[in-house]
């Protein structure tokens, strides 16, 4: 028994996953930049309980992980998964370094500071910055399976 094509269905599906929130983020930014301090504060009340998105973040790193390890003698498809991996590497030290301390300078935004629109700023773009890197990520996983051999 192969084992990969379970890597790749789960590589896949932990992308798509990630895509989801991300894309949410990234539609819906420019409607958001608009808003005033009050609704903006209101809006982001929906992102209560979004953290446990983190758990297809780091499931998807670890699957293109494992998926670029398991393809590794199949140069294409293990270069493919390899940048899918670096690419979900690279949202989360993104979030981490700019959109996680917007979080805790606005207590997940119950709390308007004076800088609250220099805070929105880095918070709203940083996920769009992360929504194109984790589609670069589903693009890659797809075409690691894609020509990988049968």
């Amino acid at each position: 028994m192969r084992v990969v094509p379970a890597f790749q269905f789960i590589a896949l599906v932990l992308a798509a996953l990630a895509l989801i929130p991300a894309g949410a983020h990234f539609f819906e930014l420019p409607n958001k930049m608009a808003l005033d301090g009050r609704a903006y504060l209101t809006v982001q009340q929906i992102y209560a309980g979004w953290s446990l998105f983190g758990i297809a973040l780091i499931g998807s790193l670890a699957a293109n992980l494992a998926l670029a390890v398991a393809v590794r003698r199949e140069r294409i498809a293990c270069v493919f998964a390899t940048a899918a991996f670096a690419s979900m590497l690279t949202v989360l030290l993104l979030f981490f370094a700019f959109v996680y301390p917007m979080n805790a300078a606005t207590e997940n935004w119950t709390v308007m500071p004076e800088n609250w629109e220099a805070l929105r700023m880095q918070w709203e773009y940083g996920h769009a910055v992360n929504a194109v890197l984790t589609f670069v990520a589903f693009v890659c996983v797809s075409l690691s399976v894609v020509v990988g051999r049968r």
